[in-house]
């Protein structure tokens, strides 16, 4: 059965401080993850896209499972054709094979692996769109009044949104649920078929008292984080989202946990407009100047766009990724255009990787195009779908 989180849950509900800022360029919470008392929020409730922090919510029915006894750790999952083919980030698993429940996990969490997420997924449900709809299912009991799934690995979906709240409550569930399986978000490294994955949470290193959870990024999202720390007999669950840097939003959550636990540390009260001011005197500022999020920050153009520019092929998908943001660059402040993103398909048997710069409308597509063609660099105007956008870190 699915825990209810009722106390937890409503207490993260209630926005003790919330900015006076009509709309911030990021959306964070920090709550005091034993009583679930909101301490600093932030845009806490806009909705945004959650990329790879979905896989919480894969991981919170996963673990439910291995409790109630429907899975065991070495059971082996049979790893399906849609599994297999998922975008990167990913473990290239064999369709047709199998993968025990604990690498899945580890998996997911460490490596944060699209093919992962869905193998679990789909050995919960009938198919991964069944087990999409058993996540809102769940996120509705927690008290995540404002999120929806629509796949267990966090690849984009237009209708795939939640909240900082929401998440916070999530993590909070997971902690207070699954003690047994928590230590698992702070593994900073694992092996499988000869080669060792590191975690993306770099927080795990560079704070001192973190202990997990999950970061995320698709273009459309920006970089999301999870994470909680323990400092003394505190603990805190934070989170953050809608970064358009991994190290802005590292220093943020960076500075949202340490300036909360501080305080708790010598008040059992707490001054949550005190503690607001004393966060925003210390997170990075470039994020005050852009709103929401890649879906509320862009020209309309870029928002709708359903155009893209080709701008390479790749053997190799790191190759073709960071000539796409090479690109990106280049063309950045110039044209209207939502991101990057990497396309794989087959060409004589082999795996090809497309650089794509994404989210543009017909006339700017064109236009960037052009230009990269007067400067002697090969493109094309391709049609794009924004809900086959890849998760990425």
């Amino acid at each position: 059965m699915i825990k209810h989180f009722g106390m937890i849950a409503a207490t993260i509900m209630v926005v003790l401080f919330q900015n006076s800022i009509a709309l911030a360029s990021v959306s964070s919470i920090v709550v005091d993850a034993e009583s679930g008392s909101v301490l600093y929020a932030d845009n806490a409730d806009q909705r945004r896209y959650p990329a790879s922090l979905t896989k919480l919510m894969t991981l919170y029915i996963t673990f439910n499972a291995l409790e109630n006894g429907t899975l065991k750790l070495d059971d082996e999952l049979k790893i399906s054709h849609t599994a297999a083919n998922r975008s990167p980030s990913r473990l290239n698993l064999t369709p047709g094979k199998t993968i025990d429940v604990r690498t899945a996990i580890l998996g997911t969490i460490v490596k944060s692996a699209n093919d992962c997420a869905t193998v679990l997924g789909e050995a919960l449900a009938k198919d991964e769109r069944a087990f999409a709809v058993l996540m809102t299912q769940t996120a509705k009991k927690l008290g995540m009044k404002n999120t929806t799934f629509k796949n267990a690995s966090g690849l984009q979906h237009s209708k795939q949104k939640t909240t900082a709240r929401d998440m916070a409550i999530l993590a909070t569930a997971l902690y207070h649920h699954f003690p047994q399986y928590y230590s698992w978000f702070s593994v900073p490294s694992f092996a499988y078929a000869g080669k060792t994955y590191k975690t993306h949470n770099f927080l795990l290193k560079d704070f001192a008292g973190a202990d997990g959870m999950k970061t995320g990024f698709t273009a459309a999202a920006g970089y999301n984080i999870v994470t909680s720390a323990k400092r003394g007999n505190h603990r805190v669950i934070a989170v953050t989202m809608g970064h358009d840097r991994q190290e802005t939003r590292d220093k943020t959550v960076y500075a949202m946990m340490d300036k909360a636990l501080a305080k708790m540390a010598v008040a059992e009260q707490i001054d949550s407009r005190q503690l607001y001011a004393e966060i925003n005197r210390v997170v990075p500022q470039k994020q005050k100047v852009r709103l929401a999020s890649a879906e509320t920050y862009l020209p309309k153009s870029a928002k709708n766009g359903k155009w893209a520019v080709q701008v390479g092929s790749f053997g190799n998908y790191g190759a073709a990724q960071k000539h796409a943001n090479k690109i990106k660059n280049k063309l950045a402040g110039k044209f209207a255009f939502r991101g990057t993103d990497i396309e794989k398909f087959n060409l004589n048997g082999k795996t090809m990787y497309r650089s794509k710069l994404v989210g543009m409308s017909k006339n700017e597509a064109g236009r960037a195009c052009r230009l990269l063609q007067k400067n002697r660099l090969s493109c094309m105007v391709t049609a794009y779908r924004a809900d086959t956008a890849y998760a990425r870190k």
